[in-house]
């Protein structure tokens, strides 16, 4: 299976809690719920379609009980992605978890990292991370993700936790496309390349 990367971020690359002010409140932050204003039919049918690839989930703890008490509430009938993110196969990397609530649910512990490249190994589509930003920094760091399909919204935050925060790991993108919603959110597509590459610039005219 091939290991993607789902995340919303602020311009200043805040990745806490966009879904509502309740979501994610750990650190004081009071600005959640800042993604939504922006979210459109467009953005909907993407993310409907980016869910219809995956043959699991995969989750950090924090984003686990979030999802696990929030999805099985919604029932309406309509929504694009309910059915299918409840039963859907979700693994919860965790060291203090024993057994999820939110079926079906497998807990990885200890390596993380060699849990996941086994996961790869099987048959499938797409392994999903959704949220779980520190999760997907360490399997970033990794070398495990292959896609990230990061969903920028037109609002800067000036706090809260960030996906890419000071003394992460380098790493080396591609992007591979890049789409505007009627919303403005701002959707880049990016394949995993391994290390940067750096060079030093000499003019213009060397650019090719």
């Amino acid at each position: 299976m091939k290991l993607t990367l789902t995340e919303f971020v602020s311009l200043d690359g805040v990745s806490q809690g966009p879904g509502s002010p309740e979501e994610d409140t750990t650190g004081g932050f009071t600005l959640g719920g800042w993604f939504v204003p922006h979210m459109d039919q467009d953005f909907i049918d993407l993310a409907a379609e980016w869910l219809g690839r995956a043959d699991g989930l995969l989750l950090g703890r924090r984003t686990y009980e979030a999802f696990a008490r929030d999805w099985p509430q919604i029932t309406d009938a309509d929504d694009p992605f309910t059915v299918r993110m409840n039963a859907l196969p979700k693994y919860v990397a965790t060291n203090s978890l024993e057994q999820g609530s939110w079926n079906p649910t497998t807990v990885l512990s200890g390596d993380i990292a060699a849990q996941v490249q086994e996961l790869k190994k099987q048959p499938g589509r797409e392994l999903q991370i959704h949220g779980s930003a520190r999760l997907a920094g360490s399997l970033l760091a990794a070398g495990l993700i292959d896609e990230l399909r990061l969903v920028v919204a037109p609002v800067v935050l000036g706090r809260g936790r960030r996906l890419f925060p000071d003394g992460g790991a380098p790493a080396g993108l591609r992007l591979m496309e890049t789409k505007t919603t009627p919303g403005g959110l701002t959707i880049l597509l990016f394949a995993y390349t391994g290390n940067p590459d750096y060079s030093t610039y000499t003019g213009a005219g060397d650019i090719t």
